[in-house]
């Protein structure tokens, strides 16, 4: 007879239990569930009247205009020129018709067209418009230069 160590024979009967554990168990039956369903009428929701009319719709607006031009601006000329009397930057004798206004104007030492402007009370720009042989916008006069202060001629 063959003798099986004590050890062995523990270790495989504790090998079986161990894994007869790990046997599934015998399958169980799922619990019986009853469901009862019961059926109700959904209420019919009752209108109730409006009290005020919804509102109309808004007329469309009118198309805008189509667009016009303005007339170009007049261009207004300030009246003849004036003497305001000698002043720094002005200080020659103008030439007069015989209603005694001023017609024109010599450029002496130490003159300047913005002064001349402002002697004969014109605005520089529209004394050179009328005085289209002063270049640089007034900045070039020299000494004997002739100035036209009459608003009906020009150059």
């Amino acid at each position: 007879m063959r003798r099986v160590p004590l050890v062995a024979a523990c270790g495989t009967a504790l090998v079986v239990v161990l894994l007869s554990a790990c046997a599934p168990a015998e399958p169980s039956a799922p619990p019986t569930v009853t469901v009862m369903a019961t059926v109700t009428a959904t209420p019919t929701p009752t209108p109730t009247p409006a009290t005020t009319p919804p509102p109309a719709a808004a007329p469309a607006p009118a198309p805008a205009p189509d667009p016009v031009p303005n007339a170009a601006a007049p261009v207004v000329e300030p009246g003849p020129a004036v003497d305001l009397g000698s002043r720094d930057g002005a200080t020659g004798t103008p030439v007069v018709d015989g209603s005694g206004m001023p017609v024109s104007y010599v450029v002496v030492v130490g003159d300047s067209f913005f002064d001349i402007a402002q002697r004969f009370d014109l605005p520089q720009q529209q004394l050179l418009r009328m005085n289209p042989q002063v270049h640089d916008f007034g900045e070039a006069v020299y000494i004997g230069d002739v100035i036209n202060l009459d608003w009906t001629k020009t150059g």
